[in-house]
Order: C-alpha cells, then sequence, then structure tokens
C-alpha cells in the first residue's frame, strides 16, 4: 500500500511535468495500440512512484495469459510475484545497480537519451515460466532527474531457452545510433555471492512484503534467526540496510 506521504509527493512531482503531457501521450499510444497486431510482445506505461500501470497494451493477454485489467487493478507488484523466485534477487541488484549507474555515470540532459533492457523468467496464466526481455525508455522524471514514468516494451521468448539475467543501459547518440554504456551478468555474479538456499528464501519472502514474523512462521523458524539472515544477506549483497532491501523495487527498481 502506497502511504499518503508518498502519493502526495508523487501528486506534487506529477504537476512539475504537466498532467498534459503524459495524458497525451498515453492517449495516443492508446490509440496506435488498436491498429497492433496480436504477436510475442506487448509494452506497458509504468508508474514507480504509484507502482501501477498507466497503461497496458492488448496483446499482454496472448503473450502471458493474464487478463488486462487484473493487472491494472493489482499493479506493477503483482507483476513481480509471478517472477521466477530464482531470478528475484538477480533482478534486484540488476535494477540497483542499473540506478545507481544512471544517477552517477550520466548527465541530467543525458537521461531522457537513455534506453535499459533486463531479463527475467515470468510464470505465464498456464502455470509455465517464460523469458522476459523488458526494454524500459524513461518518459519522464522527478525532480532530481530521477526517472518515474517509462516506456516498458515486453518480449517473450519461450521457457526452452537458458538465459543468464543480464542489464544494460544504452544511449542514443548524435547519430540516433544506440551506444553500450553499461553491461552486467547478473547470474554469474550472483552464482559466487555465496548465498544459501535458506537466504534465497528469506530474499524472496522480503520482495513479496513479508516481516520477519511473517518469514519466521512460513519456514518454521524463529524471528532472531530470520534478522541474523538478513544482516548476513546485507553483508553478502552489499547492500546497506534491511529497508534498503525491502524497499529496493519502489525506490530503486524503477522500470525506465
Amino acid at each position: 500500500m502506497i502511504n499518503k506521504e508518498l502519493k502526495d509527493k508523487y501528486s506534487e512531482i506529477f504537476s512539475s511535468h504537466g498532467h498534459s503531457f503524459l495524458q497525451t501521450h498515453i492517449k495516443k499510444i492508446a490509440e496506435l495500440d488498436e491498429f497492433l497486431p496480436v504477436n510475442s510482445t506487448f509494452y506497458c506505461i509504468t508508474n514507480t512512484q504509484t507502482l501501477k500501470f498507466e497503461y497496458i497494451s492488448k496483446n499482454m493477454f496472448s503473450c502471458i495469459g493474464i487478463d488486462r485489467e487484473e493487472l491494472n487493478e493489482k499493479g506493477m507488484e503483482y507483476l513481480w510475484s509471478r517472477m521466477h523466485p530464482d531470478d528475484i534477487e538477480r533482478w534486484l541488484i540488476a535494477m540497483k545497480e542499473l540506478m545507481g549507474f544512471t544517477l552517477a555515470e550520466v548527465s541530467e540532459d543525458d537521461r531522457v537519451k537513455m534506453s535499459y533492457t533486463w531479463n527475467y523468467r515470468l510464470k505465464h496464466a498456464n502455470g509455465t515460466y517464460v523469458n522476459i526481455i523488458q526494454n524500459t525508455t524513461p518518459i519522464a522524471f522527478d525532480e532530481f532527474k530521477k526517472p518515474i514514468i517509462g516506456l516498458a516494451h515486453y518480449t517473450v521468448i519461450g521457457s526452452h531457452l537458458n538465459m543468464d539475467v543480464c542489464a544494460s543501459a544504452k544511449f542514443l547518440n548524435d547519430k540516433n545510433e544506440y551506444e553500450t554504456l553499461y553491461f552486467n551478468n547478473f547470474s554469474q555474479k550472483l552464482l559466487s555471492s555465496g548465498l544459501t538456499n535458506r537466504q534465497r528464501d528469506i530474499i524472496r519472502l522480503l520482495v513479496l512484503n513479508n516481516s520477519s514474523k511473517d518469514i519466521a512462521e512460513k519456514l518454521f523458524i524463529s524471528s532472531n534467526t530470520v534478522d541474523t539472515h538478513r544482516r548476513n544477506i546485507l553483508k553478502k549483497l552489499n547492500i546497506s540496510s534491511t529497508g534498503e532491501l525491502k524497499g529496493l523495487i519502489k525506490s530503486n527498481a524503477i522500470h525506465l
């Protein structure tokens, strides 16, 4: 649940960009969507302040079998809950590093020319996992020039491929060509991170907003044991706080 403070902040940020720009942009995309054929791709306009979708294209149902109205109602967290458990921690770290790279290495003026790509496995409505390649381009920013609204394009690839979780950041140069500024393979990175299976279980439950007490009950261990695992997870993943781990989705995983 988004608290009132964040909602108020979002409204303030939204008005600074003007409703007319975004509403017109979404309207034009929706008009175009009516003419696109059904295929293996779909797109959404994501809002990382509200964790909602501003728009979802019609092809989504044919791609992953989820009703568009259901996804629109439940928001981005519902989509994340369908992510393959083994990909969640890789995805979290990838999102954090993409944001860190953007804020540290890309000038504020150049951020409008960035495009970001990452991949993960998502559960289809038929119960199988399919590979998703997500490419997101920012279309609106907050007052700190941090992307908050993104046009996300999803390509669905069958489950027969075993894909490492990778992330990249590209820049549209003066020649209208994309230059790769950043690339990392997070599957290889986590293989050497030393996380135990129990710690991976705890990360998966934290991502789904379970408290230490909830996790203890689900895993039949004590809350103190959960807290010990959380501290060790932070150290291994080089994350500064448990709040950051739980809040990565809301604060840093921005669907650029």
